[in-house]
């Protein structure tokens, strides 16, 4: 989950779907409202993550507190050291919220995690992400499978781009003995040719 973008990239398309707010209701009414978002992080002119939205609204509570809602759904993409694909997590609504210095991420709603290069895919209801720390968990139900089995469980603790998943407390799980010598058969469909060879 991406935070706020040093260098970011913003598209903002127009339309008539904002809502209409009655005047005795103004407060409701967020501060902003952002449709079709695409923010980039970057770093030496490489993107290392993206955050893509169908809607974003910002509310202002105070000068310390605010927050962002992605009602309909968010899209994060983390890109690896050679530039390839590596994560992308989805979910059916997010929100973002700074309260003092402490920032919050959450994504809930058939939250779908997928890492490309290791071939594996994790559901759950809720994550969360600790930005400082560069970890996501959460205490729901999780599934995770992979090439080399499923697993399912209550809590998930990993790194950002779900590498190292790790399940908190696992149950009925079943594991795939198929790899030899030459690998566990699982190729990177969404990169092509894989993670680049190193010389």
């Amino acid at each position: 989950m991406v935070a706020i973008f040093m260098v970011a990239t913003i598209t903002v398309s127009c339309g008539n779907k904002l809502e209409n707010i009655d005047s005795d209701k103004i407060t409701d009414a967020p501060e902003q409202v952002v449709l079709n978002m695409d923010a980039a992080q970057t770093e030496n002119g490489q993107v290392q993550m993206r955050m893509r939205a169908p809607r974003m609204e910002r509310y202002e509570i105070s000068e310390k507190e605010s927050f962002e809602l992605f009602p309909t759904g968010f899209m994060v993409l983390a890109y690896n050291q050679e530039g390839l694909l590596e994560t992308k997590i989805e979910s059916d609504q997010a929100k973002h919220s700074i309260q003092d210095k402490n920032e919050q991420w959450s994504a809930f709603g058939n939250v779908v995690i997928f890492n490309y290069i290791n071939g594996q895919k994790i559901t759950t209801d809720t994550l969360y992400w600790d930005r400082e720390k560069k970890e996501i968990y959460t205490d729901c139900y999780v599934t995770l499978s992979s090439p080399d089995g499923f697993m399912q469980g209550y809590g998930l603790i990993s790194d950002e781009r779900a590498t190292n998943a790790q399940l908190l407390r696992p149950f009925d799980a079943y594991g795939i003995i198929s790899s030899d010598s030459t690998g566990n058969g699982y190729r990177d469909t969404i990169n092509l040719i894989g993670p680049m060879m190193r010389r």
